[in-house]
């Protein structure tokens, strides 16, 4: 068996009514609710399609809502903080 060394980095971001997903690029995909996000769950399909791969690509940004999703909180499963969080 060939070992695959774990790449952390976004390949690509999905986004559905109630769901981010993200593929890795070591193949790994996550799937989280945007119910864990309420800055996602609240925005607009527009709004939704304006992010971009940031910090070397262990990160996602939409600058129009001013969120940021690390690859390494979704692999621990953190939600947005409930203060910071703007409904």
């Amino acid at each position: 068996m060939e070992w695959v060394e774990a790449d952390e980095r976004v390949e690509a971001v999905y986004l559905t009514e109630d769901t981010l997903r993200v593929d890795l690029m070591d193949g790994r995909t996550i799937t989280v609710p945007l119910a864990w996000y309420p800055r996602l769950l609240h925005a607009t399909p527009e709004q939704l399609g304006q992010w971009e791969i940031c910090g070397g690509g262990y990160g996602i940004h939409w600058e129009v809502l001013d969120e940021d999703i690390s690859t390494e909180g979704l692999l621990r499963g953190a939600m947005t903080p409930r203060s910071l969080a703007r409904d």
